[in-house]
């Protein structure tokens, strides 16, 4: 299951790791979902986690990030956002073929849904991907 895990929540997963969305990142890292990103969410990862830490740190969690997710160049970055910032998110997920956008950016979730794409928030959306993988199990 493919998944893009918005810049906020991933900053949230690494400063917060309890958290849902520090689940959401340790299903990532574990395997269990394929996370889908773009140099651009990379670029905006390592910029974001630089506010918190030092930016060495911020350059190797986006290093690690980099190393697990299926990054994506869009081609085509669609106009669809009432932030014209967050079209990039919706191309990343759409080029990678995501099931879920988990985003806390309010712009986004009011969207809903994106191409076929559900586009939900931190819990909502950890509740969503643990359904599927209980699904997937023999």
């Amino acid at each position: 299951m493919r998944v893009v895990l918005d810049t906020n929540i991933l900053v949230s997963g690494v400063l917060s790791p309890t958290g849902a969305a520090g689940a959401l990142l340790d299903l990532a890292l574990g395997g269990r979902v394929e996370l889908v990103s773009s140099p651009i969410l990379l670029d905006e990862l390592e910029d974001v986690l630089g506010r918190f830490v030092q930016r060495s740190a911020a350059a190797e969690i986006r290093a690690a990030v980099e190393e697990i997710a299926q990054v994506v160049e869009p081609e085509v970055v669609p106009m669809v956002a009432d932030d014209p910032d967050d079209d990039h998110v919706l191309a990343a997920a759409a080029s990678g073929r995501a099931l879920y956008i988990i985003t806390r950016d309010r712009h986004l979730l009011t969207l809903g849904e994106y191409a076929s794409i559900r586009i939900l928030d931190t819990v909502p959306g950890l509740h969503a991907v643990r359904a599927r993988l209980e699904e997937a199990q023999p």
